[in-house]
């Protein structure tokens, strides 16, 4: 089951790359999401019901914070692929398209292609949320950058080239750091002895935490949390984010917020596992929320004012990257509020990145400035993009409120109470920048050479309709199964 999570998508996407087209790759890019999706689940279950299934002489070997991060990829790739029917079919209708940047002429990749690393993406983000295998995850880590660079290139113009040059350089320079992690950590137990399970590294870390040498174990963590924090988004790393979102395609966008930036965070957590297993979770955890407040304040620096709308979402993606960091780094109840955070910011960003689709394709500018009357013009996405504001802003009814408002009890349990005051000065100054961009894009007059109302393809607001939803229903109501899983999540770290 476990090695049919990899291989799927990655036989699906190689038939796509050498024989697939465009007509077939977007049938069967729904068709393999779907079954992708119906054996995370099965995995879940297993891992939920204690019997946790194991692969390639533990190589595989998923618990339930990878599992956890496994669902949201699964369910955040079906949705996207569901809204690539009518994105894709629209691409192929233009052909030749002209930048809104500089009014150049450019042209896309080929279908196949795109799809193609579609697929190689899941797998690789699959393969980072299954391994205990600490040296694999790095691999799998850097595969997922790998992967997604075509993806950010899909317009080929000079605008999403530079974009993907940042991305891949400044995340090879943090997956290098992240390397020298690995080698510091494996210095820290050098000498102890490797049982039988010596592909499941991270256990065998656990257990013999007690007795790694506490000097190089810090020094192996402050560069894992640099190197996967430049990957995760993590100010004063986040540089690549705000450029890849704002050129690459919506749905493209929409999985790296909604589902890379959680592989990273995984690669932080393991390393925090193992300072917490052996006495030093203090450090880890002063850095984590030194980071976490960093985060908060760029974000809210960079959002105020902000008219580039998915530059807008970018930053808001590294202020709840903060509020991780931050509520991991309190532990207890905050960390797991930090837990039902990232599942609701997965949710809700995705929503809102394919929404930025829907509103690019009819108005044709990035600049929020010059986008009036969407609740004329698209009231279905005008609707939702409202509904996503409000629950990306930590809104009630919606999960991130509850996500929030645990990690502030958190913070005020803790022994600096007093943070509770800067955490929230910041998220009301985020709250007002984003409600002034939104707000004024869907009220207002509707344009003059605009019809008042356009026909919205059903696989455009469907997925993210259905994620709005479920954002909602997570702020009302959580099921005893699900919020047993993530405190079962929470506890491997702190929580």
């Amino acid at each position: 089951m476990l090695i049919a999570l990899l291989l799927l998508p990655v036989l699906t996407g190689l038939c796509m790359l050498f024989f697939g087209k465009a007509l077939l790759c977007r049938v069967a890019l729904p068709v393999m999401a779907l079954a992708h999706t119906l054996l995370s689940a099965l995995v879940a279950l297993s891992v939920y019901q204690g019997n946790a299934p194991r692969a390639l002489f533990g190589i595989l070997a998923p618990d339930p914070l990878g599992v956890l991060f496994l669902m949201l990829a699964s369910l955040l790739f079906l949705a996207v692929s569901v809204y690539a029917i009518s994105y894709l079919r629209e691409e192929e209708r233009i052909g030749l398209h002209t930048n809104i940047l500089d009014h150049g002429q450019f042209t896309n990749q080929p279908e196949r292609r795109f799809t193609a690393f579609l697929c190689f993406f899941l797998a690789s983000m699959s393969l980072v949320t299954m391994t205990p295998h600490m040296g694999v995850q790095w691999v799998s880590i850097e595969a997922t950058t790998l992967s997604s660079a075509p993806l950010i290139y899909f317009h080929r113009h000079k605008s999403s080239l530079e974009a993907t040059w940042k991305y891949l350089i400044i995340c090879s320079v943090g997956i290098a750091l992240a390397l020298l992690g690995n080698i510091l950590l494996s210095v820290a137990f050098y000498g102890e002895p490797v049982g039988e399970s010596d592909f499941d590294q991270l256990s065998f870390f656990l257990s013999h935490a007690d007795k790694a040498e506490a000097t190089w174990l810090k020094a192996a963590f402050v560069f894992l949390l640099v190197g996967y924090g430049a990957k995760m988004g993590l100010a004063p790393l986040h540089n690549w984010l705000p450029d890849a979102h704002s050129q690459a395609p919506s749905l493209v966008s929409a999985l790296l917020s909604g589902a890379l930036l959680n592989c990273a965070l995984l690669g932080i957590l393991r390393g925090h596992q193992i300072m917490l297993a052996a006495g030093l979770g203090d450090i880890s955890s002063q850095m984590l929320i030194f980071f976490g407040f960093f985060s908060l304040a760029t974000a809210a620096i960079f959002i105020v004012g902000q008219g580039h709308y998915k530059r807008m979402l970018a930053y808001s993606s590294v202020e709840h990257m903060g509020l991780l960091a931050l509520g991991i780094g309190f532990g207890g109840i905050a960390c797991q509020g930090a837990i039902f955070h990232a599942v609701c910011h997965s949710l809700t960003k995705c929503m809102l990145f394919l929404l930025s689709g829907n509103i690019l394709a009819r108005y044709h500018t990035y600049s929020s400035f010059d986008i009036r009357g969407m609740r004329w013009t698209m009231p279905f996405t005008g609707a939702l993009w409202t509904a996503g504001f409000f629950a990306i802003a930590g809104s009630p009814p919606f999960g991130l409120f509850v996500s929030e408002l645990l990690i502030a009890k958190g913070i005020l349990a803790s022994k600096a109470p007093w943070l509770a005051v800067p955490y929230l000065l910041l998220l009301a100054i985020l709250f007002v920048a984003l409600s002034v961009a939104v707000l004024r894009m869907v009220q207002g007059r509707r344009p003059i050479d605009m019809p008042k109302t356009t026909k919205e393809p059903l696989t455009s607001v469907l997925p993210p309709l259905i994620l709005g939803l479920a954002v909602l229903v997570l702020g009302v109501f959580v099921p005893a199964p699900l919020w047993s899983f993530l405190s079962k999540a929470a506890q491997l770290i702190g929580g």
